[in-house]
């Protein structure tokens, strides 16, 4: 009788690197989407620099955030045009003003959850000690 074997998948020692900002895990999100969209094939573990998600995790946020009415779809028009060009929308421009300021509200709605997940780095800085109490 043949026995079942057991290969045990590689495992990477980190928990994976956090992204320094909610844009840049949304371009990360973009890129990784696209290129699943033509054809590529998206593995855990498998990446140059471990990341503490998979794209789907992303994706299932803005999902939430979307069915809870905190992003609306100018929100999502606005954070895949400009995730495909790679850059936010400039708020001097008068063409882009629009798209700059829902940018900002998305991810004013984005990070926090973002950070709660341990998606990306907490940079506020620590408070002292004694104004903690």
């Amino acid at each position: 009788m043949a026995r079942d074997r057991f290969i045990p998948r590689p495992q990477t020692c980190l928990a994976g690197v956090p992204f320094a900002c909610a844009q840049d895990a949304w371009f990360w999100f973009i890129q990784a989407h696209d290129a699943r969209a033509e054809g590529a094939r998206v593995v855990a573990g498998l990446s140059r620099i471990p990341r503490p998600c998979e794209p789907a995790d992303i994706l299932r946020l803005v999902d939430r955030l979307y069915r809870q009415r905190r992003l609306i779809r100018d929100h999502l028009c606005v954070l895949v045009h400009y995730g495909r060009r790679l850059s936010a929308p400039d708020p001097r421009r008068r063409t882009e003003a629009r798209a700059a300021l829902l940018w900002r509200e998305a991810f004013d709605s984005l990070t926090p959850t973002l950070l709660a997940k341990g998606i990306i780095q907490d940079d506020s800085p620590a408070r002292p000690e004694s104004l903690a109490a």
